[in-house]
């Protein structure tokens, strides 16, 4: 691995990057999108080359050129909260070019480096994957009726989850999974050196240098995000293995299910205890404070099994302060348990095609 990140970038590596982009994206502060510069590659490509290439290889940036204009995007239609937007980074293409340069060299290793768990972003792996395993799960936890155990699958919400990404702990993950300090300081370097301003009503505004997060926008985000998740990973796999944190297997031979993670949303899977609730807020609490991730509970739930007893519930509840449901209704888009009406249950769906 330390072989292949080190090797010098070339100049077909920044070309396939460029190949790769969308052509009309909206474009950044330098106003124009990737089309401009795949039509007049000829024109342009030597300049863009050898810039990208300082940068790749030497780790030279030009001040302006990390510099990212924000633009708000409404998530509903009545907007009454700042809440309800979504902050998109519209970065310069050039930065991109190097950026997306960068995640090609990066994406061979995710199967490697990140758990089974985490199927966002990962070649090779499917939403589908996560999907019918929760659906797996949680159809247990329904019929599940009999027996002294019962069982818990909680739905996180990370309220978030890119903007309150600590610089530091993404460094020292980074440096955990095996990757070599040249190959850290360039990631870091186009990380940390960003700085915004906000588009509103089509003009410019302000100048924000930042402390941390990650750029919604940035073609190596995703995949920096997946190292931070791999460390929550990792602190649930730690429990299993001591004992306080067990999870769901749907007969004695089948592999035991802990956590399903697609990017920043979470599924937890376990024994139905104020132990094991006491076990997950400690874990929560803990990667919260390194990695400056929060979580939601007001948004967050959690579902028993039927041979779960009211008295545990209330419990466990007062433990996690998130509130209590019959079911998770929909996981990544798509329900997550099918009754007897499989018309209404798949409504919502066919009215967001139709």
């Amino acid at each position: 691995m330390v072989q292949e990140l080190l090797q010098p970038y070339t100049a077909e590596e920044v070309s396939k990057a460029l190949s790769q982009m969308a052509p009309l994206k909206s474009p950044g502060p330098d106003g124009m999108p990737p089309f401009f510069f795949q039509k007049y590659w000829p024109i342009v490509g030597h300049d863009v080359v050898s810039n990208t290439l300082a940068l790749l290889n030497e780790l030279a940036l030009p001040s302006d050129l990390n510099h990212t204009h924000i633009v708000l995007i409404p998530k509903c239609r009545k907007l009454e909260f700042l809440t309800q937007f979504r902050p998109i980074s519209l970065c310069n293409v050039a930065y991109k070019i190097a950026s997306k340069t960068i995640a090609n060299r990066l994406k061979p290793l995710l199967d490697v480096i990140i758990s089974p768990s985490q199927t966002a972003f990962v070649p090779g792996r499917l939403i589908t994957e996560n999907v019918l395993l929760a659906f797996e799960v949680n159809h247990f936890l329904k019929t599940k009726k009999w027996g002294k155990k019962g069982h818990m699958a909680l739905k996180l919400d990370i309220s978030k989850a890119y903007d309150k990404v600590e610089w530091k702990f993404l460094a020292k993950v980074l440096c955990r999974l095996g990757f070599p300090p040249k190959f850290i300081d360039l990631i870091m370097l186009c990380v940390s050196s960003v700085s915004y301003s906000f588009i509103l009503s089509g003009s410019q505004f302000g100048s924000v240098t930042p402390q941390r997060s990650l750029r919604q926008g940035d073609p190596l985000s995703p995949y920096l995000f997946l190292m931070c998740t791999e460390a929550f990973s990792a602190l649930l796999q730690k429990e299993e293995r001591s004992g306080r944190l067990q999870g769901v297997a749907e007969c004695r031979q089948a592999p035991r299910v802990s956590h399903l993670l697609f990017a920043d949303d979470t599924l937890i899977f376990c024994q139905a205890t104020a132990e094991a609730a006491m076990c997950i807020l400690e874990v929560l609490d803990t990667f919260g404070r390194a990695a400056g991730q929060e979580i939601n509970f007001d948004k967050s739930s959690a579902v028993f099994s039927k041979n779960t007893s009211f008295l545990v519930r209330d419990v466990i509840q007062g433990i996690l302060h998130m509130r209590i449901e019959d079911s998770h209704d929909l996981y990544l888009g798509l329900p997550s348990m099918v009754g007897k009406s499989r018309r209404s249950v798949f409504q919502s769906i066919r009215d967001r095609i139709w």
